[in-house]
């Protein structure tokens, strides 16, 4: 079977790109500064107050692998080891090369995809008149065609949830997070114009996917050979 793992990363546009009412509406519970700040970090997690600045995906059997990401520049270039390769491109490049790519593949797997990378890709690419070439939002029950390893590590939402850090750590897998860096950190970075770190922290993500699945599919796969 055909595997792939991916994983998006996001940015909410500035909030005077909105009209005001669309701010009024987006700040309507927002009253202490703190409030205000966390009302505009969350503009990161909707399709339709940010956009997609970076896709990583790769296949866990051969640790092949691409992310494609925006950038002031088109481009390309590889890892070290020869094994990913980064194409800079716009969104709506990157959001077309994502469908051409996960077309290919029977099962797709995330970190959370269902809650977030999934709707997130369905609607914004609706958005930028960009047709899904799958569903990515299948029967939720099944890891046959989309493996959500939050949903399998907790059973369905019967265990405690923990971010991908936290059971990576657990597992001993390395995460970009040994960096010193985080997924809050991703706006800031990309005013800077630090697209490569991006990139790279994006496909660190996607890598530390890739080796808490195989950690899964070893030891908790029962759907194995059905």
């Amino acid at each position: 079977m055909a595997k792939i793992v991916f994983d998006i990363e996001t940015t909410g546009f500035p909030l005077d790109s909105f009209d005001e009412v669309q701010q009024q509406y987006l700040m309507k519970f927002s009253e202490t500064d703190a409030e205000k700040e966390e009302a505009i970090r969350k503009l990161n997690l909707s399709a339709l107050t940010a956009q997609v600045i970076a896709i990583g995906m790769l296949n866990p059997e051969t640790n092949a692998g691409k992310v494609v990401y925006q950038t002031d520049e088109k481009g390309s270039w590889t890892s070290e080891d020869g094994s990913i390769e980064y194409i800079a491109e716009t969104e709506i490049e990157i959001l077309k090369r994502f469908w051409e790519t996960i077309q290919r593949y029977e099962q797709f797997i995330t970190f959370n995809g269902r809650s977030f990378d999934c709707p997130f890709l369905m609607l914004r690419s609706a958005l930028l008149g960009i047709k899904p070439t799958r569903n990515l939002m299948p029967y939720r029950y099944s890891s046959k065609e989309h493996c959500d390893l939050l949903e399998q590590l907790t059973f369905y939402g019967v265990a405690r949830k923990y971010n991908l850090d936290f059971f990576c750590k657990a597992f001993a897998i390395p995460t970009p997070k040994d960096k010193g860096f985080t997924g809050l950190d991703l706006a800031e970075m990309f005013k800077a114009k630090r697209y490569k770190e991006i990139a790279e922290y994006c496909m660190g993500d996607v890598q530390a996917t890739a080796a808490l699945y195989r950690r899964w599919d070893e030891f908790l796969n029962f759907e194995k050979g059905l």
